[in-house]
């Protein structure tokens, strides 16, 4: 099995603190963040950064849908690790300044592939995939925190 990585960065014209407050608002602000690939969002444990417990299922594919229990740390400033019980899946979000009054977040999301063909197929079209919806959840954080 290969490892498979996604990476996805966007400059927003927000304060670092103010970003990360965001992205670690999994009681309020992260629900808003999420497009339509994401469903059954629900918030088990905690709510704000170290030590939630957030489940949701992501449709990554119209034949692939991942169940996700994920347990979210703060190993350092700034950063956010989503760590998925169910599977090999680990998302990062760094969140760091990018001059006055601005942020650079990169989300990358690593997992355990496929071996074979499949692996193959996976590793090559899975992070554009992941990459566009990650994106899409970093244009909605910039339009909640550019307010």
């Amino acid at each position: 099995m290969a490892q498979v990585e996604a990476t996805t960065e966007r400059i927003i014209a927000a304060d670092a603190e103010t970003v990360f407050d965001a992205l670690a608002d999994y009681s309020g602000t992260r629900s808003k963040l999420l497009p339509e690939q994401f469903s059954e969002y629900e918030v088990r444990e905690g709510g704000d950064g170290e030590g939630t417990l957030v489940h949701w299922k992501l449709q990554a594919t119209s034949k692939r849908v991942r169940d996700c229990l994920l347990e979210v740390t703060e190993p350092t400033e700034g950063e956010l690790v989503e760590k998925d019980r169910n599977s090999s899946m680990v998302t990062t979000w760094r969140v760091t300044p990018a001059g006055e009054g601005r942020s650079r977040v990169v989300a990358t999301s690593t997992w355990k592939g496929a071996g074979g063909i499949g692996g193959f197929f996976e590793k090559t079209f899975a992070p554009k995939g992941l990459g566009r919806i990650y994106d899409a959840v970093l244009a909605r954080l910039a339009t909640e925190v550019e307010k």
